[in-house]
């Protein structure tokens, strides 16, 4: 009986143990890969002007945005049913995500094609990309009472510099089409807006639902453009294809998903931040595709704004 009761107790007492032993390891695999996110993001992130540049020549943006909006819901409407993933719990839920979703890809996707339409040099794209973080930071501050201490805006002011430093190295203001920076402009505003939406009503969506609705949404938005101001006529070459399918698998699933997650275990402005680098790494990609120039300068550049992020991001552990 003893023997039994000893047995009893043991096995109550180690259960729980191995429980949270398997639940820490759990965490830290996590946690491990939790790690690289904010690289491999700006690295897919990067890739999404190269990929806009691909395609633009084979169709207008409104309707280059549409087709890759059917792709995207294709893959993730067939994931969800497949995986019966949850949806929304009620319709204001679901109302929410949309608004989310038509700001960061409505307003900023559809905006960045445009200005790449009207001529806009990628640097310039990438440079109003790039101020994404400050604006982020100020309207955090204010929406969510997100504070940054005095190291994170060093790190603000250092990535702005090297965001400048790159633009500059590669063209003069007086080349820029200031009507397409307009247009840029709002898509800076969309994306800013979209991220703190995002963080503040939808934080705990799920992402393959989630997207269903949010690129559905943007998808009936660029439609109706693209059906009033194109002429929706697309050359489909190989070329072509290959943008939509980057552009569709690649960003709006792969980056787009580290993004939210991102958002959901981090502060807004500390997210944003990565965005210091997408210039820089926009501008190695295109000295390397497109055989694009990049100067001394905006190498300097570069390694500015890796500076301001690193501060940015260890100033907030």
């Amino acid at each position: 009986m003893q023997r039994v009761l000893r047995a009893d107790f043991t096995h109550r007492f180690t259960s729980p143990l191995k429980n949270v032993s398997f639940m820490a390891a759990k965490s830290e695999n996590s946690s491990s890969w939790i790690t690289f996110a904010p690289a491999i993001f700006v690295m897919l992130w990067s890739t999404g002007f190269i990929g806009s540049k691909y395609g633009i020549p084979f169709a207008e943006p409104f309707t280059l945005t549409f087709v890759r909006m059917v792709v995207v819901v294709t893959i993730l409407a067939t994931v969800s049913l497949a995986m019966r993933a949850p949806w929304p719990a009620s319709l204001p839920a679901a109302a929410h995500i949309a608004i989310a979703g038509l700001l960061v890809h409505a307003t900023y996707l559809s905006g960045v094609l445009y200005a790449i339409t009207l001529k806009l040099p990628l640097g310039f794209v990438a440079m109003i990309a790039g101020l994404q973080p400050v604006l982020t930071a100020v309207l955090a501050q204010l929406l969510l009472n997100e504070r940054l201490n005095v190291k994170q805006w060093l790190g603000m002011s250092l990535g702005l510099a090297g965001v400048i430093l790159v633009i500059v190295s590669k063209y003069s203001l007086g080349a820029a089409n200031w009507g397409a920076l307009g247009i840029a402009g709002v898509a800076l505003t969309g994306i800013t807006l979209g991220t703190l939406y995002q963080k503040r009503f939808c934080a705990n969506m799920d992402l393959r639902t989630g997207g269903v609705i949010q690129y559905s949404a943007t998808g009936v938005v660029v439609l109706a453009l693209a059906l009033m101001f194109e002429t929706m006529r697309i050359d489909w070459t190989p070329q072509f294809m290959f943008s939509i399918l980057w552009l569709a698998v690649v960003l709006s699933i792969g980056a787009i998903g580290l993004l939210y997650v991102m958002i959901r275990r981090g502060a807004a402005s500390k997210v944003a931040s990565l965005f210091f680098l997408t210039p820089s790494v926009t501008a190695l990609m295109a000295f390397i595709l497109f055989g694009e120039s990049i100067a001394w300068l905006g190498i300097g550049g570069l390694m500015l704004t890796a500076v301001g992020v690193a501060l940015v991001m260890r100033a907030a552990k």
